[in-house]
């Protein structure tokens, strides 16, 4: 079956309109269209190609880079996920989506920063 996807790409403020499979990944069938998306894993790893669902409902079994909690806030992974109905897409920054699943864990250690610098030698 197909489904009408609509993304809207936050990093270079376009917005694409296509069909995809529900049987094929999100990502790599916008791909085959020649749609050019944030991605690094393909495997559903990392999140580079998190998006937040604004309305429809994506199937992502394997999408182990996402907790349950932020699938449940409407984050999913285009790589590993499937059209199940039209959808309403924006993409993430890759960032924002690492600190919410995993920033609460490196907020708690007190970090420093050490900078190095050499003296530059005048030669003279």
């Amino acid at each position: 079956m197909k489904y009408k996807v609509r993304i809207h790409n936050r990093q270079n403020q376009t917005i694409f309109e296509a069909e995809v499979d529900g049987d094929r990944y999100i990502l790599d069938d916008l791909e085959a269209q020649g749609v050019e998306l944030p991605s690094a894993c393909i495997s559903g790893a990392c999140t580079t190609c998190a998006v937040r669902v604004k309305s429809g409902t994506i199937y992502q079994p394997s999408a182990i880079g996402l907790s349950q909690k932020l699938r449940d806030q409407g984050y999913a992974l285009i790589c590993s996920g499937y059209a199940q109905s039209d959808l309403d897409l924006e993409t993430q920054d890759e960032n924002e989506v690492y600190h919410l699943q995993f920033g609460k864990y490196f907020d708690q250690q007190a970090r420093r920063r050490f900078w190095f610098s050499f003296p530059i030698l005048d030669n003279d």
